[in-house]
């Protein structure tokens, strides 16, 4: 006799049973509510079925017929089809799918690393007008979620959705994708489709195929060798066991929270602690050397219009994790050193009279402390308390660190070659596009000289995937980032730089140029407004075929050696060059033959700039703002957009 568990147990089973052989067509993550389909090219929409199964597809008033192949594939090709929508289109074989509000309009994969994924909540204070205003239903976004393999291609992606450009949702679009798509849209008023396939910190053979990187052998050794799966789990434990070494020396033994009335308490009474001028990083304040925790503590008195006040802390950017306290509440925390701190202070916690903020900063690499030129404020009842200044710090831990942990290795699919290209890549090839959005390059800048042919490997090998030997390739140059130099010096950021512009020789590809768009203390500038717009300008002249758009700064051109002269000129000089901001152009360097750089006189004739020195009688060679920052490199052209960093010598 069958209990009554059984009964359930047998009849769920015949349920899940019937729901497999009946529901059998399935269709990928891409092809769902609310797509944008590419306009003026026939199109792939394809799925998966039981094996031999027919399918029936209606849309736009026409039926398509298939029959799923042995392997339970599937495919229907349509024709082209102008802009316009939204659709609906209904999918049946032993199952029915009816997918709703589709358009019909321009597609762009955009894909990089984390200067393409930063979304616009990361910049929402930068652009407040236009996230509490955007209302652009006809731009969609597609996030794709981080995941990487190198074992295997995958047939789909990871779970998503098609979200519009509209309040509720915009935060999570990438922001350079979003000022991107703005722009052409308001341009030519269809709708416009963004596939965001990017992840932070990523190298850019991770993106490229196999058959890609063939040619570039120190990569194509290294995809033979993560064929090997029991080499590939060999690495992946070593890796464990590494990171389960690191992690062992940062165990928790802080005195701030051992303390009997902890260090954040609001009624903890400081005693030893030392003075320290925020922002700034304790290395530089008398701590040398350390790894660990240390406490940091301000006490401000605030008016009596703040009673029950809600408020805002702006704690700019910290090295490395932090939690941070208001009147012995914690009020937010952030577990490594990129984001922007922003932590909302809830009503009532904020009270007339003396008030305490403390930060417990735990720090495991570079220097300790917080980044100088962010904003550091108290926003509360409409004012702004700068909380810059005098603070106080305690040490609460220092970390000893083991002498014998390896270096190596540090096995992460996602930096491998292939490991990205095969889950976040390859699953999008099948659908139809318009063109390609790339910024990345920061992860590279390591080997800088390897980028020209790791960028031309990538376009080459994606074009060839897309079956478009023209498919559009737009890509952001490396910003300007770090300290700048006042002298002429040698930069990893300018090769890397110099790379992508001579990627330029191949058709079909354009160049935003960003050396005045990024900050000398952020890998994540928040200008993602400008890169996005001078993107969307190139894509008006190569993918729209705009031919009176000024589409680029100038682009060094030639360099012709006259006596103790140099002659440069441009290509893409717009509507003439000029010196931005000044009347004399700044960060031309000229050498002779030793190579030793001096910055040089640089003087505007048309369209060339004619660079000497006093200090060099035979001069060969010109560098215009070689550097990591290139601070005060001022060559546009009158567009107001800025000249490619370049280089004569080889």
């Amino acid at each position: 006799m069958k209990t009554r568990s059984t009964s359930f147990l047998v009849a769920l089973l015949a349920i899940f049973s019937v729901t497999e052989l009946c529901a059998q067509v399935r269709l990928p993550q891409l092809v769902s509510d609310g797509m944008v389909l590419q306009r003026d090219a026939p199109l792939k929409i394809w799925g998966w079925a039981a094996p031999s199964e027919k399918i029936s597809m209606t849309f736009n008033g026409k039926t398509y017929k298939t029959t799923a192949s042995s392997d339970g594939k599937w495919h229907i090709m349509m024709k082209a089809l102008e802009a316009g929508g939204p659709y609906t289109m209904n999918i049946s074989g032993s199952n029915r799918i009816q997918l709703r509000d589709i358009l019909i309009g321009d597609v762009w994969f955009c894909s990089g690393q984390s200067n393409m994924a930063l979304p616009m909540e990361r910049v929402k204070e930068k652009f407040a007008g236009e996230v509490a205003n955007v209302n652009y239903p006809q731009i969609r976004n597609f996030f794709i979620p981080t995941i990487s393999d190198v074992s295997k291609v995958h047939e789909d992606l990871p779970p998503g959705k098609w979200t519009p450009a509209l309040p509720e949702h915009i935060l999570s679009f990438g922001a350079v994708s979003y000022f991107f798509a703005k722009d052409l849209y308001n341009k030519y008023k269809v709708p416009i489709g963004i596939i965001n396939s990017s992840v932070g910190g990523t190298p850019i053979q991770a993106w490229t195929s196999e058959a890609g990187l063939k040619k570039i052998p120190q990569y194509a050794s290294r995809v033979e060798q993560l064929k090997d799966s029991d080499f590939v789990n060999k690495q992946v434990q070593q890796t464990t066991l590494r990171n389960q070494a690191v992690a062992a020396q940062f165990k928790s033994d802080d005195q701030g929270l051992k303390s009997e009335i902890p260090w954040y308490d609001a009624s903890y009474v400081p005693k030893d602690w030392h003075a320290f001028w925020l922002p700034g990083y304790w290395e530089d304040q008398g701590i040398r050397g350390l790894k660990g925790v240390v406490w940091f503590r301000k006490e401000i008195k605030l008016p009596e219009t703040v009673n029950g006040k809600a408020g805002k802390l702006m704690m700019g950017a910290m090295v490395d994790a932090d939690e941070t306290y208001v009147n012995g509440k914690q009020v937010g925390n952030v577990t490594y050193k990129y984001p922007p701190r922003r932590y909302e202070i809830p009503a009532g916690l904020l009270k007339p009279g003396k008030n305490v903020i403390v930060i417990r900063l735990t720090n495991t690499t570079d220097k300790g402390g917080f980044v100088p030129d962010k904003s550091y404020d108290l926003l509360v009842d409409g004012k702004v308390i700068d909380l810059r200044g005098d603070w106080q710090y305690k040490v609460g831990q220092v970390f000893t660190l083991a002498k014998n942990i390896p270096a190596e290795p540090n096995f992460s699919a996602q930096n491998e070659p292939t490991g990205l290209y095969k889950p976040m890549v390859a699953p999008v090839i099948p659908y139809e596009i318009k063109g390609v959005l790339w910024y990345q390059g920061e992860t590279n800048s390591h080997k800088p000289e390897e980028y020209e042919s790791l960028l031309k490997a990538l376009i080459a090998d994606w074009r060839d995937k897309w079956n478009n030997p023209a498919l559009p390739f737009i890509y952001a140059q490396l910003p300007n980032f770090m300290e700048v130099d006042y002298a002429p010096a040698e930069s990893k950021w300018a090769v890397l730089r110099e790379g992508q512009r001579k990627t330029l020789t191949v058709t079909g590809t354009a160049m935003a140029v960003g050396i005045d768009a990024g900050e000398w203390n952020d890998i994540h500038p928040l200008d993602k407004q400008t890169i996005g717009k001078r993107m969307a300008l190139a894509a008006q002249k190569i993918a729209y075929g705009d031919t009176k758009v000024v589409a680029y700064g100038p682009i060094f051109e030639s360099a012709k050696v006259n006596g103790n002269t140099i002659r440069i000129r441009f290509s893409s000089t717009g509507g003439g060059l000029i010196a931005k901001g000044d009347k004399e152009l700044k960060h031309f360097a000229i050498a002779g033959a030793d190579k030793m750089f001096v910055w040089g006189k640089a003087v505007i004739e048309g369209n060339e700039v004619v660079v000497s020195s006093e200090a060099i009688d035979k001069p060969l060679y010109v560098r215009y703002a070689w550097a990591d920052n290139p601070d005060f490199a001022n060559l546009y052209n009158k567009e107001g957009l800025p000249a490619s960093p370049f280089k004569t010598d080889e």
